[in-house]
């Protein structure tokens, strides 16, 4: 298929497949200019439906759906979204659903929690701004509140691995939701696991709290590990070592592989 805005109709012939991964995806932009959040994601996820009848449809998803909680959260969990970004997923799952759910299409949406390894280079997530700012190609990073906050990581091999399952066990008619995490830590624990990693500290500017921050976001994966699925390269030690060998200018003492 040729390169081609969303936000345009189009059509896909002799595809089998698709697996939606484009989205506007940063929260706290989200809340200064939510329009073309709901353009894109809402909007984008409606032109690709249009296009399709009767193949497969794997839509990328987050844990933000979710309605805050300390408890570890399922696919049954109440949906609350918390920022324009999530409503907008939240609203794409639901015509991911519907279309399902009228025969057109065969409909799994994979709920991605904190994806990070492997080169990324939005500065914006934990991971990748601790990294950069141990590579020194980033001048620091503030952390709001004591450092405390939980989330679930999970490497992107594994999220590749995850889509590569769920695609096998998608069926049109069908509509599937699952989880997709692996290694809760906090913000401390991954400010610690840069600094044995890198051996260079993180320079980090503590703020106040933002109110209404969620303090907790853990994932039960068991429906899709029930499927096969299994994190292989989701501990905390290994994201931040791939992200630092794909990323780093010039990586310092970390350990070797």
């Amino acid at each position: 298929m040729s390169r081609q805005r969303l936000s345009e109709p189009f059509e896909l012939d002799d595809v089998d497949a698709v697996i939606h991964l484009a989205a506007a995806a940063r929260v706290r932009e989200s809340f200064l200019d939510p329009l073309p959040y709901w353009e894109t994601n809402v909007g984008g996820t409606l032109n690709l439906l249009k296009a399709l009848k009767g193949q497969r449809f794997l839509l990328a998803s987050t844990g933000t759906v979710y309605r805050p909680s300390e408890a570890v959260l399922t696919e049954e969990s109440a949906r609350e979204p918390s920022s324009p970004y999530a409503a907008s997923k939240a609203a794409a799952e639901d015509l991911v659903a519907w279309a399902a759910r009228s025969g057109q299409i065969g409909a799994t949406t994979l709920r991605l929690f904190n994806v990070a390894g492997g080169g990324d280079t939005d500065t914006t997530r934990v991971i990748t701004r601790a990294v950069a700012c141990a590579a020194g190609t980033v001048p620091g990073m503030e952390v709001y509140g004591d450092g405390g906050a939980v989330r679930d990581f999970v490497h992107v091999r594994d999220v590749a691995a995850a889509f590569v399952v769920a695609l096998e066990a998608c069926s049109v008619g069908t509509s599937s939701v699952y989880n997709v995490g692996a290694t809760a830590a906090s913000v401390r624990d991954v400010l610690d696991t840069v600094a044995e990693v890198t051996g260079r500290t993180v320079d980090v500017t503590w703020k106040h709290a933002v109110p209404g921050e969620i303090r907790s976001l853990r994932a039960d994966a068991s429906r899709l590990r029930a499927l096969g699925w299994e994190p292989r390269s989701s501990a905390l030690t290994e994201i931040v070592t791939d992200q630092w060998l794909a990323s780093a200018p010039a990586p310092g003492p970390g350990p070797s592989r």
